[in-house]
């Protein structure tokens, strides 16, 4: 699985670069997110514009993030999720559980408060 990452002030925002989110890459996204919270991040933001399908290894390893983050006292939310993502959230309650939102400047500002 392909992504990068951007800072923007106090804020990591990785962008993933796949159309899939799971598999054996999948994981890749957590040891970088532990990597930077071993730097001092603890606010981020992951940017799935490009994720039009995701599997349950996907959804596993999204919570596994929110939570690392989480026990770290960091924030993390999700950004641009495209309609069969968002389906997938709904269906599994998930979109209860993680911030969503639609732009950066709003993701920015609900990190920021």
């Amino acid at each position: 699985m392909e992504f990068t990452i951007e800072k923007r002030d106090d804020i990591s925002i990785i962008a993933i670069d796949s159309t899939n989110l799971g598999g054996p890459g999948a994981n890749q996204l957590s040891d970088n997110i532990r990597s930077l919270i071993d730097k001092g991040s603890k606010k981020f933001i992951i940017d799935m514009k490009k994720v039009e399908w995701m599997n349950s290894s996907g959804l596993g390893i999204l919570i596994a993030a929110l939570n690392t983050v989480k026990t770290r006292e960091g924030e993390l939310c999700l950004l641009n999720i495209q309609k069969k993502t968002e389906q997938l959230l709904a269906i599994t309650k998930l979109n209860r559980v993680f911030k969503i939102y639609k732009t950066e400047e709003e993701a920015v500002a609900g990190l920021s408060e």
